[in-house]
């Protein structure tokens, strides 16, 4: 295991090394959803969902849907569907011991991205539920986020990764199935093709 040499362990130590806050920085944060923040959120097909539980153990889970799938219920609350997965239920259940959450709204081919920190709450309303449809089926649960804070993150991240240019990607060559993994990770018993045939049927017959 990797011994740190030098860590920091004071909130002095990181303002030394980052400098001073820059006001456009520290001012661009609002406490709702105005209309900047709808109309990316509304052409946002993807989204990173951060939550952790009561005793700190922390989660990240990528959502992705049609454009505007998470709602804009009003200036203080989103609502973000949850489609069928992999039944591991992380988020929910730390929502659960921990309410607050962290939300990070990507637009393909936009540098910049949206973050929104608030308060969740997993909810089963039918109308909300029967307005989040999606070839005729509707979500089993949502999130409902109360926003407390919203702002705009530069594009630096995008820029450095190359993410929307194809000439910068790695290659794929030479990585892992999702099959492969699974297998290899889980010790399962199962033959390789027979999992990748359930990784082809999950992928095309169970997105809804």
């Amino acid at each position: 295991m990797y011994c740190v040499k030098e860590p920091i362990t004071e909130h002095e130590q990181i303002r030394e090394i980052l400098g001073e806050e820059f006001a456009s920085q520290t001012a661009k944060v609002i406490d709702h959803i105005d209309d900047h923040c709808r109309l990316w959120i509304e052409r946002s097909p993807f989204l990173i969902v951060a939550s952790s539980d009561a005793k700190g153990n922390t989660d990240a889970s990528p959502k992705g849907d049609p454009a505007g799938f998470v709602k804009v219920l009003d200036a203080k609350t989103l609502a973000i569907p949850d489609r069928i997965g992999n039944h591991r239920g992380d988020t929910f259940f730390n929502l659960l011991e921990n309410p607050s959450i962290g939300l990070i709204f990507i637009v393909p081919g936009r540098k910049e991205v949206i973050r929104i920190n608030g308060q969740a709450t997993i909810a089963r309303d039918i109308e909300l539920r029967e307005m989040m449809k999606v070839n005729g089926h509707q979500p089993d649960l949502a999130i409902i986020v109360r926003v407390q804070e919203a702002f705009f993150h530069c594009g630096k991240s995008m820029i450095r990764s190359g993410m929307w240019q194809p000439d910068k990607w790695p290659s794929v060559d030479g990585l892992p199935s999702y099959a492969q993994a699974l297998k290899d990770h889980g010790a399962l018993p199962d033959h390789i093709e027979d999992l990748e045939n359930r990784m082809s049927h999950n992928e095309t017959d169970r997105l809804y």
